[in-house]
């Protein structure tokens, strides 16, 4: 049995957040002593582990506790689902630290590396971004559905899928020198709608949204930077071009 102040020295949560899981019935103290202070047991440190386990995979504190007061909630089948969950975020971390070091080893002149290379892992690294500013753009619904429709491809699949999106993002930058309203670019808007289509549908408002998102957002923009510097603005530009030209229609 551990006192809360034995358990915020433990897990690094402050006793006020463990308060709080308390007021909200997400955690509730296995007794209260009677000189006042919270006692949890064994079942409580393992009920805060899984909510620990839930906060390192960004999951609201809302649904953490609808997930776990459901009836059917097994905490051996959330282990194992967190233990996947967790398993995917290693080996991304892996993949950035193999990106570094050959990064680090081309700068020395030791080792060559294509464009390919150079982005390796940075695709899969921006997904929590995008995750992040979906959810403030769309309702959680869209974006949940978006997530779940993502994990259910396979590895070689996402993998698939982002190359196709570096490779149309390549394309429109060579054709930047056509100009945004030109049919090859045109097209190759065409072909991006139809590759967001992989994560979710969108309205043509919101493709305009997701474009000026690139266009204005310093973190969406670095990365296309690293294509060309004048590709997200171009983008944005083309998009709206192809929003226009679609509602005209």
């Amino acid at each position: 049995m551990l006192t809360v102040k034995q358990l915020s020295r433990l897990t690094g949560i402050t006793t006020r957040t463990l308060h709080y899981y308390d007021e909200i019935g997400l955690l509730k103290p296995s007794r209260v002593a009677a000189n006042g202070y919270r006692m949890y047991d064994e079942a409580a440190q393992l009920r805060l582990q899984q909510i620990l386990f839930y906060r390192e995979l960004d999951v609201p504190l809302a649904d953490i506790r609808e997930l776990m007061g459901r009836d059917d909630f097994d905490v051996m089948t959330a282990l194992l689902s967190h233990r996947e969950a967790l398993s995917k975020q290693a080996e991304r971390l892996r993949g950035l630290i193999s990106t570094v070091d050959h990064t680090i080893r081309h700068l020395k002149g030791q080792q060559k590396m294509n464009s390919a290379k150079i982005f390796e892992g940075l695709s899969q690294s921006q997904e929590k971004a995008y995750a992040a500013e979906a959810e403030r753009l769309y309702d959680r619904d869209t974006v949940r559905a978006s997530n779940q429709q993502w994990q259910g491809y396979g590895k070689d699949k996402q993998q698939a899928i982002m190359d196709e999106g570096n490779q149309i993002y390549a394309a429109i930058a060579a054709a930047i020198p056509q100009g945004a309203d030109s049919p090859t670019v045109q097209a190759l808007v065409q072909r991006w709608r139809d590759h967001i289509e992989y994560f979710w549908v969108p309205q043509l408002e919101q493709l305009e949204g997701l474009a000026r998102i690139y266009s204005e957002d310093a973190r969406f923009k670095a990365n296309f930077d690293k294509v060309d510097p004048q590709l997200a603005v171009f983008m944005l530009h083309a998009v709206q071009h192809y929003v226009l030209q679609r509602q005209a229609t």
